[in-house]
């Protein structure tokens, strides 16, 4: 089904009944990366996962628009009218934090994975990751989206920190032909509204559960490491072997851990 968002039709699924969770992806996926985690929470819970504007089937034309405006357009389209728990991935992270600060009433607890959030530092980047950054930039530059996708698997699903082609078979091809399709999008337009909230992440109040992994970029692990350090509700956990995916790369354990911060969620 979709959901109407100014001019975007949200391609959203749903799937199971009770309390709303919704998932929000990764820039670098769409909504099937988190199949696993899915699955495992619709059996008590009434899952919500869209794919946002330049990914997977969502439909859009090119205009401004807010990013949590159109989680907002999802909320009032299945979430029955309750405060959900959101989960976010990188600038799913973002938008599930910005949600919580503008929209408290709508938000009872998030899970935050590799969480981007507006007003971060700048990264530095050491030498070895900085070389890969630049050829990556090249990359992009020159058009070459075959080698786009492969270094962006290599980057984000493996992690700068593990070897190269650590993650195999089938959570590697489904990260290619995401990302491959978000590579080919016609540009949606400037995401507007996202003020800086880099130093109020302290002002979250709902419970929070932090993820990152441990192969990950090192400034995405920073940056995991002052949210989970700002919100004062909040459990945080390093995965071990992980890289900015963990719900792909380590999914039995991701779906696990985000079942048990479900069930001792108050408010459901």
């Amino acid at each position: 089904m979709s959901v109407i968002s100014g001019q975007a039709k949200l391609f959203t699924q749903v799937v199971g009944t009770g309390d709303p969770v919704v998932f929000l992806h990764a820039n670098v996926c769409d909504s099937r990366m988190w199949q696993k985690q899915i699955e495992e929470l619709a059996r008590t819970h009434k899952t919500i996962a869209y794919d946002r504007r330049g990914f997977g089937e969502t439909r859009a034309q090119e205009e401004e628009h807010s990013a949590v405006d159109d989680l907002i357009a999802v909320l009032d389209a299945e979430a029955d009218g309750k405060p959900v728990i959101l989960v976010g991935c990188s600038q799913g992270g973002r938008i599930a934090i910005d949600a919580a600060l503008h929209h408290p009433a709508r938000v009872r607890a998030l899970v935050l994975v590799s969480p981007s959030v507006t007003g971060a530092p700048d990264p530095v980047f050491p030498a070895d990751i900085g070389a890969l950054m630049a050829e990556l930039k090249n990359a992009e530059q020159a058009g070459d989206n075959a080698n786009v996708n492969t270094m962006k698997a290599r980057l984000f699903l493996d992690g700068p920190l593990g070897p190269e082609g650590r993650v195999t078979g089938a959570p590697r091809e489904l990260f290619l032909e995401m990302h491959d399709i978000a590579l080919r999008s016609p540009p949606t337009g400037q995401d507007i509204g996202a003020p800086p909230n880099y130093r109020r992440v302290e002002d979250i109040e709902v419970p929070a559960l932090v993820i990152w992994g441990d192969l990950d970029l090192p400034h995405v692990q920073e940056r995991s490491r002052h949210v989970a350090s700002g919100i004062r509700n909040c459990e945080a956990l390093v995965m071990s072997g992980s890289g900015h995916l963990p719900s792909m790369d380590n999914s039995d354990a991701v779906a696990e851990l985000f079942g048990s911060f479900v069930r001792r969620c108050p408010g459901g």
